[in-house]
Parts: C-alpha cells; structure tokens; sequence
C-alpha cells in the first residue's frame, strides 16, 4: 500500500541548460512511500519519515549546480578548487568550487524526471522501518503572473547557499498606487531572467574585451570561481541576499517610473523579502 507525502520539502538548484545555459530552478518534492501495515493499521509515522527523506535531500543536490554530463560542449576536470566544469553552448562558462558544490547526472539534459530518478537513487536501501520503497516527483510551482529564474551565492551564509552557482525561480509582485502592476512585472522578470546576480566586491575581472566577467571568493565551504558573459550579469552594490535583491530592485524600478513602490521578491517557493521606496526618500539619498 503506498502513502504520500505532497510539498515535503523544496529543492532549489541551478542547473546547465543545453539551450538556456546557467538556469536557477525551484521545485516542489513530493513523495510516494511503500510497505505493509503494521499492527495498528500503520505503514509508518509520517513525523520520522519525512526529516529522513529531507536530511538526504538537503544534504545532497539541495544548493548545488546540477550539470548533465554527458551534454555536448561540457568539460568536467580536477582543479586546486575540487571540481571545474567548462561550457562551450549555448555560451562559455567556467566554475571551479569545492566537489560537494556540483551535482553531476548521466545524461544529455536534466529534466524533473531524471533528477527525480536521481534523487530517489541517492536515499539508498537502508529506509526508515517497514518503508519498502520511496518513490520522489518533482514539480513547479503555479505561478499566477511574472517569474524568473537567477543564480547566485552569498559567501557569507553559513550553510550550502554560500556555494557560488545555486539558484531559485521566484515569482515577483510590484505594487504601485496599491494595485499591481504586471506590466512592470513582466518587464522586470525578463530583465532578470536566466541572469547571476553578482555582489560588486566579489568580482575578480571585468574583461571588456572577452566580454567576460569573473567573480570570486573565499567561503567555509572552500575557494569559488564563476566566469560568465558580462550580459549575463546583474551587479548589485551589495551582497545579493533576497532583502538586498528587494531593496535594489525597488529602488530600480522607483526612479525608472517616478512612483513609490512596493515590491515582494520571492526567494524561490514562499519565502522573500518586501521593501518599499518613494522617490522623494531616494531624492534624499542622492
């Protein structure tokens, strides 16, 4: 008899897109669990199954770059970092990170069936009591209205977002004169889509000439380096945190349009930050 558990925890990854390149991916997890009953007409107890199953993800492809390595134009090699991996199409690309940073999967191109596929490989055999069998499904969030999709990392934080290319497709709400506004929205969703977000202190090279921009830092984890085209590139005065993504985005858009503005800028699947701005508050900043 299968049991499931729907929304049992959130996976938030970057991922190498054959046609898209560095692509950040948010996904719901839901679970599908089998064996017997027990003697109380139990399979098991949902309250010791479920931080089972989300300590393994968690610690697994949770936060890391996800690479098919049996794509075309992809080079994967040892490095004094641990792992670099070099692209060739749809641009260049180098990464070089610690290994628990990147997810390698044997295939051409990763979709939420093969990760899944993946994801439930990595749980092993040895399952929480009279659990036969653990079967794991990915899934995107609904998003009624404008979403993209970023990279980045936070050298700072102390767990596995200081790695330098996880990433999040987040939905984004902007509000002026209290009601939505989608077009801005929509505006504003491309503009960041399929971009890195880069904290200004951490860049390492700004090649005019290659068109390239390098960034760079040292975190618990280890020694990280990205380079990317530059147009690919969101630079913010600040760490890119979801609170300095709100703020600088609301000031963006608050001086663009002349209207005071409230903005939600959601961190992946239903947590983010929420700043407003007038522009006579930044008139006064100037």
């Amino acid at each position: 008899m299968p049991l499931f558990v729907n929304q049992l925890t959130h996976l938030d990854v970057s991922l190498w897109c054959p046609e898209r390149g560095l692509v950040g991916a948010s996904w719901h997890l839901d679970a599908e669990l089998f064996g017997e009953l027990g003697e109380h007409g139990m399979l098991f107890d949902f309250g010791e199954v479920k931080p089972w199953i989300k300590s393994r993800i968690d610690g697994g492809a949770d936060h890391t770059l996800l690479i098919p390595a049996k794509a075309p134009g992809i080079d994967i090699s040892d490095c004094p970092e641990g792992m670099r991996i070099r692209t060739r199409t749809p641009y260049a690309m180098e990464v070089r990170g610690p290994r628990q940073a990147f997810t390698l999967l044997p295939c051409e191109r990763i979709d939420t069936d093969n990760l899944a596929e993946h994801l439930t490989q990595s749980l092993g055999r040895r399952f929480p009591e009279q659990v036969e069998r653990i079967v794991l499904r990915l899934r995107e969030e609904i998003i009624d209205g404008a979403s993209y999709s970023y990279s980045h990392g936070l050298k700072h934080h102390g767990g596995n977002c200081q790695r330098i290319a996880h990433g999040h497709r987040s939905r984004l709400e902007i509000h002026q004169h209290g009601e939505r506004q989608p077009h801005l929205e929509s505006h504003y969703a491309s503009w960041l889509d399929n971009t890195y977000l880069v904290s200004a202190e951490d860049i390492l090279a700004d090649q005019a000439r290659q068109q390239t921009l390098t960034t760079s830092y040292r975190s618990a984890q280890g020694q990280f380096v990205l380079t990317l085209p530059r147009e690919r590139c969101r630079v913010l005065a600040t760490g890119t945190t979801v609170e300095n993504i709100a703020i600088w985005l609301t000031h963006e858009i608050t001086r663009a349009t002349g209207v005071a503005t409230r903005l939600y800028a959601y961190e992946g699947i239903d947590k983010g930050a929420s700043h407003s701005a007038t522009p006579e508050e930044l008139a006064g900043d100037a």
